[in-house]
């Protein structure tokens, strides 16, 4: 099947033309960073409106880039949740509106089922596994026996791993957004030189909390207003990112072993920090075990991951209709019914 792929769940306008669920022939992101840096965060209004001004135009490249006219689409998948509300509507509306004028099915995606399933865009990953989907909204463990069959192990209990870090960066005066400037700073900073706590990292449970973290880091800060320099700068962010990953890694893999399962998959906008990759990739050595993490244009948000679940969808008769709405919440536990006979 010749998928057109539609995301705009939050801050990125996406859209990709995939072949079979595999093969992409384009993957094209506008991104909103600029709109929203001067708040240090998303704003839901501006992304919805910068929805509606780039989603014709990204479509459109999409279409350009892999030299497929829209008369050449045999369905669509789109992001139907979880995400902001006004920003799925935009893409869901796009969606069925293209759908019902070609005559072709669509299928609405659960993002997150997005973000694990990227990886079978660039290599098989044999089931089960276990995966890790850490992004900004996101810090979730779950054990995946195939596609719309998930069972969820583990979840952050407050802020997702990528909000802490939006968070820290913030507190020490970076720009936005911040995870990818406290991964740059890190690199250079002594990451044992301030011990930073390890949230649950021995509660025997797989769930994960980084608002106390966050408030760790400003303690610090007003214990040492001399932070600023720029070698102290590096090794809070160092130490901080540090203490992430160990919780990360440590979590996913004592899961991975409970479960009795020999594969890893790591998912999801936080998958792109250079130490979290090294980390996951050393101890996968170590242990033995298969680690499978994608490139990181297909962490971010993007397009083409949702092709994955919804080429397998639409080719099994699973499909929406115009009735179709955002679901602003959407556990992935639930998408078994969509089995039910």
């Amino acid at each position: 099947m010749l998928l057109l792929a539609i995301e705009t769940s939050c801050d990125e306008t996406a859209a990709a033309v995939v072949r079979d669920g595999r093969t992409i022939l384009s993957n094209v992101v506008a991104t909103q960073v600029k709109d929203h840096a001067e708040y240090g965060g998303v704003v839901p209004e501006i992304a919805s409106r910068k929805h509606l001004e780039l989603i014709p135009v990204v479509i459109a490249e999409a279409l350009r880039a892999a030299a497929v006219p829209i008369e050449g689409i045999e369905g669509v998948a789109v992001t139907q949740g979880p995400g902001l509300a006004g920003a799925l509507l935009v893409g869901i509306s796009v969606a069925k509106a293209i759908a019902f004028a070609r005559g072709v099915p669509i299928v609405g995606v659960n993002h997150i089922e997005g973000h694990l399933s990227a990886i079978f865009l660039e290599r098989p990953v044999e089931f089960p596994f276990v995966a890790l989907a850490v992004s900004g909204g996101h810090t979730h463990l779950y054990r995946v026996d195939g596609i719309g069959r998930y069972a969820t192990l583990g979840q952050t209990l407050d802020d997702a791993a990528g909000e802490a870090f939006d968070k820290v960066a913030k507190l020490l005066g970076l720009p936005y957004p911040g995870g990818v400037e406290v991964d740059r700073l890190a690199a250079s900073g002594d990451p044992e030189r301030i011990p930073f706590p390890r949230p649950l990292l021995h509660d025997g449970s797989y769930n994960f909390s980084f608002s106390g973290l966050k408030t760790a880091v400003l303690t610090h800060l007003k214990k040492h207003p001399d932070f600023s320099s720029e070698q102290n700068l590096r090794d809070i962010c160092a130490s901080f990112q540090r203490a992430v990953c160990d919780v990360l890694v440590a979590k996913t893999f004592q899961a991975a072993h409970d479960a009795g399962v020999e594969r890893i998959v790591i998912a999801g906008g936080v998958a792109c920090n250079s130490a979290l990759r090294r980390a996951m990739a050393e101890v996968a050595a170590r242990r033995g075990m298969e680690l499978s993490i994608p490139s990181p244009v297909l962490c971010s948000d993007n397009a083409a991951m949702l092709a994955v679940p919804g080429d397998y969808y639409l080719t099994r008769g699973i499909r929406g209709d115009l009735s179709l709405d955002a679901l602003v919440s959407w556990p992935l536990d639930t998408l078994k019914a969509r089995f039910a006979s």
